[in-house]
């Protein structure tokens, strides 16, 4: 029982952050009118849904959890497609590398994406599916921002965009990876319903 408090408290501190997180870059990035860092500022919805979800969710029996579960394996299957989007677009239209919106967002993405995934951790091999679910999606937030940051240092010292394409295709790919398990998982099967 002390794990199922542990585990609402930390998500509810995990949503909260977020959400400051997103209204910060969010301020910044109108105060500045710098697209870039608004559209990165307004994809840590989808952290925000998929921490929400969670912590309203936990705790009130095996369906619902099961059934938030399935709506967080949603919303990383949209990430992996707006991903997948962004790699396809770069192709046609590539993407402007700004120093300070991309050292900005990589700074923020490393810091949420570790402080979750360390925060989550322990919680790693519960089987719950929503506590799966939440800590699957903090795993690949914590990937894809140490990637980020690496792959933005290089991109800035060679003229080719491939790395970052290279990241966000595999970011994409863990996100329906995710997805996948989390339904596998989650669904609800003949003798559960």
């Amino acid at each position: 029982m002390d794990e199922a408090r542990d585990y609402k408290r930390t998500i509810w501190i995990i949503v909260a952050g977020i959400a400051l997180l997103c209204a910060g870059e969010t301020a910044l990035a109108l105060h500045l009118d710098n697209r870039l860092l608004l559209k990165d500022a307004l994809e840590w919805g989808y952290d925000i849904a998929i921490y929400a979800l969670a912590a309203i969710s936990f705790g009130r029996g095996a369906p619902a959890e099961r059934w938030s579960a399935l709506a967080i394996a949603v919303v990383l299957f949209v990430a992996g497609l707006q991903g997948s989007y962004e790699v396809i677009r770069a192709f046609f239209i590539p993407p402007v590398i700004q120093a300070f919106t991309v050292g900005f967002s990589a700074i923020s993405i490393i810091i949420e994406g570790i402080a979750v995934a360390w925060a989550l951790s322990r919680f790693r091999h519960t089987k719950n599916p929503l506590i799966e679910a939440t800590w699957l999606s903090a795993r690949n937030d914590a990937f894809s921002a140490t990637a980020f940051a690496l792959v933005m240092a290089a991109a800035r010292l060679a003229p080719m965009r491939w790395p970052q394409m290279a990241v966000d295709g595999f970011a994409a790919f863990l996100a329906f990876q995710a997805a996948w398990v989390i339904t596998r998982d989650a669904w609800p099967r003949r003798k559960d319903t």
